[in-house]
């Protein structure tokens, strides 16, 4: 059986949950991801994987419209798995069941509408008058109208759960892949550009504001000389990233692979997901803890979402937008090495039982053949 997974613009981080799903069912069926393309590329991470991506040029209204014949025929799936209750992903998918009758089922990994609320009330007007973007505010807002139109809803969060049902598809991990014993501690902090005896907190993903990087890169600077902030996955363009480099206590590492990803990540002493509070994140649990529990570091996170459901246990939460406990916890962790190690190993027994690739497909799999089409040449 074929499925077709839609992004709403491969040229963003966002494929990266569509990314996932792909990976997941790739075993057992054959997997495109289609969708549009906003920027110049597909999103470069995601191109040495083994997944296959087929874009088109994504535009604005009007000319979007004359976009969609081209993107409809590129989802040549028995099914279809949307990614994102967004008009260019679910939208797309809609409209590609009316044409020729195939199963959809619609993944929802964040509150959409949330990201509209930054800005308040102005900014809300703004966006809402924005009728140009085939991703704007009242096209997601009627996209969210629209969920329980699809055949079959999977989630990835409590909070999503209680607001839309469906089943619970956390964020996962390849354990078997990603496991610590398989790379090199050494060659990790070589490509962090760590010498000596110095202490490595990394960072790892695109640094936007409700990831609370900021407080990150203040709370490190408070450690001292010993302790270096490795920022990996910052793209030298991105907003801070040239006023963060220029810290000697920080390095930068551009964005890379996603399958490269455990060659640095083995290189971190701890590893901070500092996610703050806003309407961006309160449905959101952030793919990286899930990177740092597969490769068994210490982790250090926030009060935010699931999150202290998913490190219960196994790591250390704090108050949002607190630099000055999480530079207590990481100071904490970095001076007790028996204590970070032991974190490290419970975090990756978690995430081998719940979090594995393993683990999630013994969910997904039934809830796709359950809503697959019996004979998929119909």
């Amino acid at each position: 059986m074929k499925v077709s997974v839609l992004a709403f613009d491969l040229s963003d981080n966002a494929i990266g949950r569509a990314e996932l799903l792909a990976r997941l069912l790739q075993p057992r069926y054959e997997v495109a991801i289609i969708g549009p393309r906003f920027g110049p590329e597909v999103w470069k991470p995601v191109t040495t994987g083994p997944i296959d991506h087929r874009a088109v040029p994504g535009r604005r209204y009007p000319r979007f419209a004359m976009s969609l014949p081209s993107l409809l025929a590129l989802v040549d799936g028995d099914l279809i798995y949307a990614s994102k209750p967004r008009p260019t992903s679910y939208g797309v998918g809609l409209l590609a069941r009316a044409r020729r009758r195939r199963p959809l089922l619609l993944d929802v990994d964040d509150w959409e509408l949330g990201f509209f609320q930054r800005g308040g009330l102005w900014g809300r007007v703004g966006r809402a008058l924005n009728l140009t973007n085939p991703n704007g505010l009242p096209w997601t807002w009627w996209m969210e109208r629209l969920i329980g139109a699809a055949d079959a809803v999977t989630v990835a969060s409590r909070f999503l759960e209680g607001r839309f049902g469906g089943t619970l598809i956390p964020h996962a991990r390849d354990t078997t892949a990603w496991d610590p014993a398989r790379y090199d501690r050494a060659e990790a902090r070589a490509l962090l550009r760590v010498v000596g005896a110095q202490r490595v907190v990394m960072f790892l993903g695109t640094p936007r504001g409700h990831k609370g990087v900021d407080d990150l890169v203040e709370a490190v600077g408070t450690l001292g000389a010993g302790v270096v902030l490795a920022l990996v996955g910052v793209a030298p363009a991105r907003s801070g990233a040239r006023r963060w480099e220029s810290l000697p206590w920080v390095r930068l590492v551009g964005e890379i692979a996603f399958d490269e990803v455990p060659r640095y990540l083995v290189g971190a002493d701890v590893v901070a997901v500092p996610q703050r509070a806003t309407p961006d994140t309160v449905a959101q649990v952030p793919a990286k803890l899930f990177d740092a529990m597969a490769l068994g570091r210490p982790i250090v996170s926030t009060t935010v979402s699931m999150i202290p459901e998913v490190l219960d246990g196994c790591g250390i939460v704090i108050p949002p937008g607190d630099a000055r406990a999480l530079a207590e916890a990481l100071r904490a962790l970095l001076a007790d090495r028996d204590t970070a190690e032991a974190l490290g190993r419970r975090a990756r027994e978690r995430c081998v039982e719940e979090y594995s690739f393993d683990a999630v497909r013994t969910r997904l799999y039934p809830l796709v053949e359950a809503v697959a089409p019996r004979d998929p040449r119909a």
